[in-house]
């Protein structure tokens, strides 16, 4: 039986994971997935594959069955990493990738987003061998190609759904009116974006047309990048490969002063006997029904702590709390370098 594990005084007490459907789209999720880029990319070395494939099946028995991949996790390690963990085991879970950046014949990221409909073909084929599946549960534009009409994307990626090879379409990092645009040809079953107690522009950027279309919504660092979980403070260093090395919410000036943030998360954490990692995750799960967040962790304890957050349950006082408190904290920091700013469309 597929399991989630909800915190209490007693020590981890045995329940269902929760299920959620992302928008009108028929789509089912654990109502917590896992981010799985870290284990290859993006937050120091890449981590040994073996426990990283523990870590991915450890999910599955722990309930969860929505896994986040894309070709430029690496390029191409986390694709095979998932496809050899979670391939023998294809029928209990929903995997989603994604295209739109240019990698040369050397598997360099060029740093050019290529969203042009024949390479979208061939990023699907391929990626569909690195996973070795059938058919991609989830496809996501992984950023906005201003150069190729977000039409002629959702044209592509229809033709691929057409085809058998791709099940749904998603879009990350969009704006509202790409949405519609987009959705207008091919339906868009969600928008992946990040969002958290510390980023909450999706609420009136975005979030209004998802419910309106009826798309759900996936956000990505639900924890901060980890500092949600209150385990980063000013005096922590990052290896020189780990993305918040370079990111300006990460200085250790930026760090103390948004500390007040973890003060009040822990302060809520405390009087509901959870972790401060699964306050955050309870808080984006209690926003809408048709939320489903992505938390990337690379260590099995944590994996277990942050599905427990699926059944921590705020009442509206607590959120009303929540929402009081935190509208007096100013975060410092812009949550991107200015490079990656560039390719958020708004």
């Amino acid at each position: 039986m597929s399991v989630n594990y909800a915190r209490n005084g007693n020590g981890y007490e045995e329940q269902k994971m929760q299920k959620r459907t992302l928008g009108k789209s028929g789509l089912e999720v654990s109502a917590i997935g896992l981010g799985c880029m870290g284990m290859s990319f993006g937050y120091g070395p890449a981590k040994d594959e073996q426990e990283m494939i523990s870590v991915l099946k450890g999910a599955v028995d722990l309930g969860v069955t929505f896994f986040d991949t894309a070709e430029m996790y690496g390029p191409f390690a986390n694709e095979i990493l998932v496809g050899k963990a979670l391939s023998p085991i294809r029928g209990q879970v929903v995997i989603a990738t994604k295209f739109g950046f240019d990698i040369d014949a050397n598997g360099k990221p060029t740093g050019a987003l290529n969203s042009r409909p024949e390479h979208i073909k061939d990023v699907a084929e391929a990626s569909l061998k690195r996973l070795n599946i059938d058919a991609i549960d989830l496809f996501y534009q992984h950023r906005v190609d201003p150069n190729v009409p977000i039409e002629d994307v959702a044209g592509a990626v229809k033709e691929l759904i057409q085809e058998g090879k791709i099940k749904h379409f998603g879009l990350s990092e969009a704006g509202a009116q790409t949405i519609r645009r987009a959705h207008a040809v091919q339906p868009v079953t969600a928008l992946q974006s990040e969002y958290s107690l510390w980023w909450r522009e999706p609420e009136t950027k975005t979030m209004p047309t998802l419910e309106e279309l009826g798309i759900g919504f996936v956000p990505f660092s639900p924890l901060g990048r980890g500092f949600l979980t209150g385990k980063i403070d000013e005096n922590i260093t990052f290896d020189s490969s780990d993305i918040r090395s370079h990111n300006p919410r990460f200085t250790p000036e930026a760090r103390k002063a948004n500390q007040a943030l973890i003060d009040l998360i822990g302060s809520i954490a405390g009087k509901k006997d959870a972790t401060p990692a699964q306050i955050a995750l309870a808080w984006i799960l209690a926003q809408k029904p048709w939320i489903a967040p992505i938390p990337g962790t690379t260590k099995l304890a944590r994996l277990q702590e942050n599905v427990g957050g699926a059944a921590v349950e705020l009442t509206s006082e607590d959120l009303r709390d929540i929402e009081e408190a935190a509208s007096k904290i100013e975060i410092e920091g812009a949550r991107y370098a200015e490079s990656s700013e560039r390719m958020v469309d708004r």
